[in-house]
């Protein structure tokens, strides 16, 4: 039986978390990465199809590449952070559904070959898995900094040329530090964002 988490495991995964725009000079350990991505590949997908696919930038050329494709304001949280995620996901995901579905996998691939179904598919559980990465991180006791602001084609040349992975957002991960970090802005009510039907 399952039980909720206590108040300070709620604080670290939501409530005093924070995107974090400034970075310490604390490494994150290969091993961590692979901790970290243990925790991302069990969030439920559809059909199990996992289709989320990481590129963990962390070496100077790496971190220059993706900087000079994001935009002025993001450079220096790129560079600063020890590592920025690229999370994309695989329009060619069904290869892998007979490994990863067995029970149904290889019967289901044909309906994703060359569909339209495919690209929907691939990007909502390819994000989905981009949201469990940012939840495991904080878990980790790790600070993320996701963010948009990249030339999504020019990442997807320079990371994924050659295959059907699409880049969706990047990243940063680390141990944050308070430089650049904004006043914690207004959410939602309950009954603004939504209802009982």
């Amino acid at each position: 039986m399952t039980v909720p988490l206590s108040d300070s495991a709620l604080d670290q995964l939501f409530l005093k978390a924070r995107t974090r725009n400034g970075w310490t000079d604390r490494p994150v350990s290969e091993d961590l990465i692979r901790q970290l991505y243990d925790l991302v590949k069990n969030g439920p997908t559809a059909l199990n199809a996992c289709p989320g696919r990481f590129v963990w930038v962390r070496s100077e050329a790496g971190k220059a590449t993706l900087a000079g494709l994001a935009s002025e304001g993001n450079r220096a949280r790129i560079l600063a952070a020890p590592v920025t995620v690229i999370v994309a996901h695989d329009l060619d995901f069904a290869e892998q559904l007979p490994q990863l579905f067995p029970a149904r996998g290889e019967a289901m691939k044909p309906m994703f070959k060359n569909s339209p179904m495919a690209e929907p598919m691939a990007f909502r559980n390819g994000t989905l898995q981009g949201a469990y990465l940012i939840l495991a991180a904080r878990a980790l006791g790790l600070d993320a900094g996701p963010m948009s602001g990249f030339n999504n084609a020019g990442v997807d040349e320079a990371f994924f040329a050659g295959t059907s992975i699409k880049s969706n957002f990047i990243c940063c991960l680390g141990y944050g530090s308070d430089e650049a970090l904004f006043p914690r802005n207004p959410r939602l009510a309950f009954d603004e964002a939504g209802r009982f039907a």
